[in-house]
């Protein structure tokens, strides 16, 4: 691989921890598609860092997490589509069992020229080339599905950016009718947390961070936009079998509040919709 950068290098982070969950831990998350790629990554990439469980953990619950918002959202916009925002190497397409949806995957040209060597897209799937924060792909999204309701999803990516960046980003997406957001955030000590040891531990300590959300109510009336849910990370992820160190670790996460899901529906400014959880 050639003329990766360091925000682009952290897309096996969360591979390799959805690879982990689905040998030890399928409760967690079970991916095929990632078990398909473990003897493909390169081995200096494999053996970088020093993972821990929870780090691990981490990535796979990510997915999870947003694997139960996708289904969720589906079941309400059964005509809907999925964009997937900085994707990485993300196989959540390949993991659904939703028949018909369009998948559409984003991210960097390197990164989508690399991600097709790897994962051969599927017939549901198409793979676009853009930045996130350009509307070149929102555009060309919107000119596949112009009348669908879409679902944004942006896994692990907006840690990594300015707050000015997301929040442009949201307003811009008022512009293309029915599309909602959703995306993992950390609060501002769950920041501090990644930058002095999480990036350390996964072997991209230099990596740039900005972005973080103490009230995703906040945000959204920053951005001008409905709150759909707000959601503490790890409550959905079975314990069992997992180290004290893990499940300490992921308690307290969720007490202070240190990272979170967050929903948005930038085309309403209306409060939480009933039925759906709102913290």
């Amino acid at each position: 691989m050639q003329n990766m950068g360091i925000v682009e290098d952290t897309l096996f982070v969360p591979l390799l921890g959805r690879i982990y969950a689905s040998e030890r831990f399928p409760n967690i998350l079970r991916d095929d598609a990632a078990l398909s790629l473990k003897d493909r990554i390169p081995r200096d990439i494999a053996e970088r860092g020093r993972q821990t469980q929870y780090t691990l953990i981490a990535s796979a619950a990510r997915s999870a997490n947003m694997d139960r918002i996708v289904e969720g959202y589906l079941a309400r916009n059964p005509e809907g589509a999925v964009v997937q925002l900085g994707c990485g190497l993300e196989t959540a397409a390949q993991r659904s069992g939703a028949d018909g949806v369009r998948w559409y995957a984003v991210d960097l040209p390197a990164v989508i020229e690399y991600r097709r060597a790897l994962i051969p897209e599927c017939s549901r799937e198409e793979c676009i080339g853009a930045d996130a924060f350009s509307r070149e792909w929102i555009e060309l999204v919107r000119l596949r599905e112009p009348d669908s309701p879409i679902l944004v999803t942006a896994a692990g990516l907006f840690h990594y950016f300015e707050e000015g960046d997301v929040v442009r980003l949201l307003k811009t997406l008022r512009d293309y009718g029915d599309v909602e957001v959703a995306f993992d955030a950390v609060s501002r000590t769950g920041l501090a947390m990644m930058r002095a040891k999480y990036m350390r531990q996964v072997g991209h300590g230099e990596a740039r961070m900005g972005f973080c959300v103490g009230s995703a109510a906040r945000l959204a009336e920053q951005v001008g936009a409905g709150l759909v849910a707000e959601g503490k990370y790890y409550e959905s992820v079975p314990r069992a079998g997992l180290a004290a160190s893990t499940r300490a670790s992921m308690a307290l996460s969720d007490f202070l509040s240190m990272v979170k899901m967050v929903h948005l529906d930038p085309g309403s400014s209306a409060p939480g919709r009933d039925g759906v959880l709102r913290r």
